[in-house]
């Protein structure tokens, strides 16, 4: 019996369970398929990942259907052309693919086909965490203290099924133009990236012998590799959450020192579980304050200010370094993703949907539950945000997480010549100072484009209406 298996965020052979299932039945016909329906198509940075994970797992499976289009439309086509009895699929919980998910396997089953989807990227289903009361979770603490107790399932080994899709139909992957051309902007980010179930295996064991200790303390260091780098690893699936928990939990075991880091990063794969848990329950949360009394804060627009910040010519070179590391590689470390966060909401007072588009745009991660949930907590808007009134001070956390300036200087390179103490905060000092290190404020390096104290004053005021 011939099955499709319907291809999204799941773009791997091990710890797949619809591909596994198709396996069990007979030949499978992999497809994937651009959906033309999405409110929140991938951005460029994702597109590019999408692009050559697909390939490698094109090349994995011996073949694959590429496909363009409305996906009940497309699935229709394709039984009719295989002769299909089932369609499988992994579930997704974004609220177009939940719908869209829902009509599809309505309308497959009344046409008489199999059509079952599995869980395969979160640890929890959204809906199996609920508080005591039987109410979606608000705060990710009690959320994740409730989901631990959920033990997972042990992670399964890769299926390599009968491939069967036949030739001539479909598009091919080129066709779909995922990856960027005239101009090739992301040139060079082969280097610093490779997409596939392969890499994502091999960052997880590289991350548990070369990060996992010290994980717990130096996560928050941009000028230190003490990241996984495994999130858009995650988000596309090469890799599941049951494998990093199996892995992370098998090295905390072997290794009991590790239990503190260990615990640390899994909450990190928590908080990725808490905004699906969120978006699932409240699916407005991409597009409308999950506070409505943030409705009445008195947001500015300032085409300017936003322009400044995507490129990161703020003045201020905590901010900068982190934007423009976004623009060059795909990525952004986590703590200075916050920073940056905090400056366009509170420092410009520029509105977080600002932010989480250039986000799902640029960042190879991007992930419509983590980048919503992720801005609205910093803006104050979002769930579990209090205390919404905190203003980071970029200096601040500049000296204090880049204390020697590496992160600065490798992404600001126009502030080398400054010294570890004297980087982070090139408005403070003295002209001479600036001089000695080729440094001429508004020409080769921008003035801060706010002052702190004030922008952190009329950020307050702001919270103060709403208070009222």
């Amino acid at each position: 019996m011939t099955t499709i298996i319907w291809f999204r965020q799941d773009l791997r052979l091990a710890d797949n369970p619809a591909l596994a299932h198709a396996a069990m039945r007979g030949a499978v016909v992999p497809v994937y398929i651009a959906d033309e329906t999405d409110p929140f198509p991938p951005g460029g940075a994702s597109r590019w990942w999408l692009h050559h994970s697909l390939r490698a797992l094109e090349n994995s499976l011996g073949c694959m259907v590429y496909l363009c289009g409305d996906p009940l439309e497309q699935l229709d086509s394709l039984v009719r052309k295989t002769g299909a009895s089932a369609v499988f699929w992994n579930r997704c919980y974004e609220p177009h693919a939940v719908a869209r998910d829902r009509s599809i396997k309505k309308h497959l089953r009344e046409a008489g086909l199999e059509a079952e989807s599995f869980n395969a990227g979160l640890l929890n289903e959204p809906w199996e965490v609920r508080t005591k009361s039987g109410e979606p979770f608000k705060v990710f603490t009690p959320f994740w203290r409730a989901a631990m107790a959920n033990a997972p399932e042990s992670p399964k080994a890769a299926v390599k099924p009968e491939c069967a899709a036949p030739k001539g139909i479909g598009t091919t992957l080129d066709a779909l133009g995922l990856a960027p051309s005239n101009p090739d902007w992301a040139k060079g980010w082969s280097d610093l990236w490779t997409p596939g179930e392969a890499d994502a295996q091999a960052r997880l064991d590289a991350f548990v012998e070369n990060g996992l200790e010290g994980y717990a303390t130096l996560r928050d260091r941009p000028d230190l590799r003490h990241t996984s780098r495994l999130s858009p690893h995650l988000h596309f699936g090469e890799i599941s959450p049951r494998q990093i928990a199996a892995r992370i939990g098998w090295a905390a075991d072997e290794n009991p020192a590790l239990a503190r880091d260990a615990d640390k990063f899994m909450a990190e794969v928590g908080w990725r579980e808490f905004c699906y848990h969120l978006l699932f329950h409240y699916p407005d949360l991409p597009a409308k304050n999950w506070r409505e009394d943030f409705d009445r804060y008195p947001w500015r627009e300032s085409a300017a200010d936003l322009k400044a910040w995507q490129r990161g010519q703020t003045g201020y070179p905590l901010v900068d370094a982190g934007m423009r590391e976004l623009w060059q590689t795909g990525t952004m470390h986590n703590r200075v993703r916050m920073v940056a966060a905090s400056f366009l909401t509170k420092h410009l007072r520029l509105h977080w949907k600002h932010g989480e588009q250039w986000f799902r745009d640029t960042l190879v991660d991007a992930d419509l539950a983590n980048n919503a949930a992720g801005w609205q907590w910093v803006a104050g808007s979002g769930a579990d945000a209090a205390p919404y009134f905190r203003i980071f001070n970029p200096t601040m956390q500049a000296r204090k997480f880049d204390p020697r300036g590496d992160y600065i200087r490798r992404w600001c390179p126009e502030l080398a010549g400054l010294s570890d103490s004297d980087i982070h905060a090139p408005f403070e000092l003295a002209a001479d100072i600036l001089a000695k290190a080729g440094i001429r404020l508004g020409e080769t390096y921008p003035k801060p484009i706010v002052d702190h104290d004030a922008a952190r004053k009329a950020a307050l005021a702001g919270y103060d209406k709403i208070k009222r």
